[in-house]
C-alpha cells in the first residue's frame, strides 16, 4: 500500500511540475504579446504629440480640428490601449517572479528592473502629456517639435536594452561595454536622423 501511495505521490508531483512548466510558458507568452502591445501604444502615442505640436504652423480652422482629433485620439489610445495592455503586461511579469522566483537572483534581471523603472518614468511623462493636452482644450502645446520627436525614440532604447539583456541575459554582463558602445552608436544615429528630418522639416 505504501509503496502504491508513493507512486501516486511521485505521478501527482510529475504532474503538477509539467503544469507548472506550461503556466509559466502560457504567462511568458501573454507577457511578450501584451509587451508589444504596450509599445505600439507608446510608439504612437508620443507621435500624436509630436503631430499635435506639427498642427502650430496651420490655419487656426485646420489647427482646431486637428488639436481635438489628436487629443481625442490620444486619450483613446492611452486608455483603450497603452494603460490596459501595461497592466496586463505587468502583471504576467509579477506571475512569472512568483513561478520562477529564482529570476530575482540573476544579475541580467536586475538591469531589466532597472530598464523597466526608466519605462515607468516614461510611461508616467506620457501620462502627465495626455493630461496637458486635455487641460490645453485647443491651445498651443509648449514642449518644443524636436524634444517630442527626441522622446519619441526613448521607448525605442528601452525596448532594445530590454530586449538584448533577456536575450543575451548573463552574456550582457560579460559583454557589457561593447553593447553600452553599440547602444551609444545606436542613439547617436537614431538623434542624427531625428534632427535630420527636423531640419528638412523646417525648410
Amino acid at each position: 500500500m505504501s509503496v502504491f501511495l508513493s507512486v501516486i505521490f511521485i505521478i501527482n508531483i510529475i504532474f503538477a511540475n509539467i503544469f507548472l512548466r506550461m503556466l509559466y510558458t502560457i504567462i511568458k507568452a501573454l507577457h511578450i504579446i501584451f509587451m508589444v502591445s504596450y509599445f505600439a501604444g507608446i510608439f504612437y502615442l508620443v507621435r500624436i504629440f509630436v503631430y499635435y505640436k506639427d498642427t502650430d504652423e496651420f490655419a487656426e480652422d485646420k489647427k482646431k480640428i486637428l488639436r481635438e482629433q489628436y487629443t481625442f485620439m490620444a486619450r483613446r489610445l492611452w486608455n483603450i490601449i497603452t494603460v490596459p495592455a501595461g497592466v496586463i503586461m505587468a502583471v504576467c511579469g509579477l506571475i512569472m517572479i512568483f513561478l520562477n522566483p529564482g529570476l530575482m537572483k540573476m544579475p541580467w534581471f536586475h538591469l531589466k528592473l532597472t530598464f523597466l523603472i526608466g519605462l515607468a518614468i516614461y510611461h508616467y511623462w506620457c501620462w502627465k502629456k495626455v493630461l496637458q493636452l486635455k487641460e490645453l482644450n485647443g491651445n498651443a502645446l509648449e514642449t518644443a517639435n524636436i524634444k517630442l520627436r527626441q522622446a519619441n525614440e526613448i521607448a525605442t532604447f528601452i525596448l532594445f536594452l530590454v530586449v538584448f539583456t533577456v536575450i543575451l541575459k548573463s552574456m550582457v554582463i560579460e559583454y557589457w561595454w561593447q553593447l553600452i558602445a553599440g547602444f551609444f552608436v545606436l542613439v547617436f544615429l537614431i538623434m542624427m536622423t531625428v534632427k535630420l528630418v527636423n531640419k528638412k522639416k523646417k525648410k
